[in-house]
């Protein structure tokens, strides 16, 4: 029973994700037993679920029917063993998690490496990725993202109380340089852009009394990395625009210094997201638990220098 399960969960990962490497790195299985799980069950039935080739994967006629009645069916198994968790003492399982990198940085320690130290029997599988993908489909329990990027029908729990960007650069840099005193200064400065998952470049964004300014900056250095961003601004190369919890810590040493702060106010956090249409698992109410106590006043308060 247990090899029927692992051959159907080969089937429904191979579809979600078009890839054996991915797929068998996805249920933690090698390639070889893997490609051996779907072949076992292709044989069985003597039907041919996927059309394979060197460059690509896609389902067959008959796959495409057969993962429309399996999929539901499996679902409901996985649902059904984790209302019984419900009755352990403590969850079991694992939870999967998709986030972007910068996410993950700033949740890491107070709420993943804390839920592995309460919840012994649970296992954590987090995706840290830019673009923005439908958990439901790519088998995810839960995403976490800004506020504003989390799909209207999901339910969700606010992560923290607010963020806010910054633009900043070292002493050095603005030593050189003077400061700008308006957003419009940043045309005439060296400034480290940011491209997007999406291939695009960011624009930087400013608000202040109702006036909002968008601006495509100027810059020899173009990165797709946030930390990398910070590693320039640290060597005196230009001026980044992050978020400010990604560099909190060097403008407290005065590494890094801000500037035009009343044009950059807060925005909605990070939220916590996940469909309200399926049965929330022990783990992953445990999580929701932990974000929330995470997120109290009390908890705020003690975390503040």
């Amino acid at each position: 029973m247990t090899s029927d399960f692992q051959e159907l969960n080969a089937v429904v990962a191979l579809a979600t994700h078009r890839n054996f490497r991915i797929a068998a790195s996805n249920l933690g299985m090698s390639p070889s037993a893997f490609s051996r799980a779907i072949g076992a069950l292709e044989e069985r039935m003597g039907v041919r679920l996927f059309h394979r080739t060197t460059r690509s994967v896609s389902l067959s006629e008959a796959g495409e029917q057969f993962l429309a009645r399996v999929q539901p069916a499996l679902r409901e198994i996985s649902d059904a063993m984790d209302a019984a968790n419900i009755f352990r003492d403590t969850p079991r399982g694992t939870l999967r998690i998709n986030m972007s990198e910068p996410a993950a940085r700033q949740i890491f320690h107070p709420l993943i490496l804390e839920y592995l130290k309460r919840y012994p029997d649970m296992s954590v599988d987090l995706v840290a990725e830019g673009r923005l993908v439908d958990i439901v489909s790519g088998g995810f329990d839960a995403g976490i993202r800004l506020a504003e990027t989390v799909p209207q029908d999901m339910i969700a729990v606010s992560i923290d109380q607010g963020q806010r960007m910054v633009v900043m650069g070292s002493p050095e840099y603005f030593q050189r340089n003077g400061m700008p005193k308006s957003p419009s200064d940043l045309l005439r400065h060296e400034c480290i852009r940011l491209r997007l998952p999406s291939g695009k470049i960011y624009r930087w964004s400013f608000t202040k009394n109702g006036e909002e300014i968008v601006l495509d900056v100027n810059g020899r250095l173009t990165l797709d990395a946030p930390s990398l961003i910070v590693d320039a601004a640290l060597a005196g190369v230009g001026l980044g625009h992050l978020n400010r919890w990604s560099v909190q810590d060097h403008l407290r040493e005065g590494q890094l210094v801000e500037v035009l702060e009343d044009w950059l106010p807060p925005f909605p956090g990070l939220q916590l997201y996940y469909p309200g249409h399926r049965h929330i698992s022990a783990g992953l109410r445990a999580f929701i638990d932990l974000v929330r106590e995470v997120n109290s006043p009390a908890r705020r308060h003690k975390r503040e220098p």
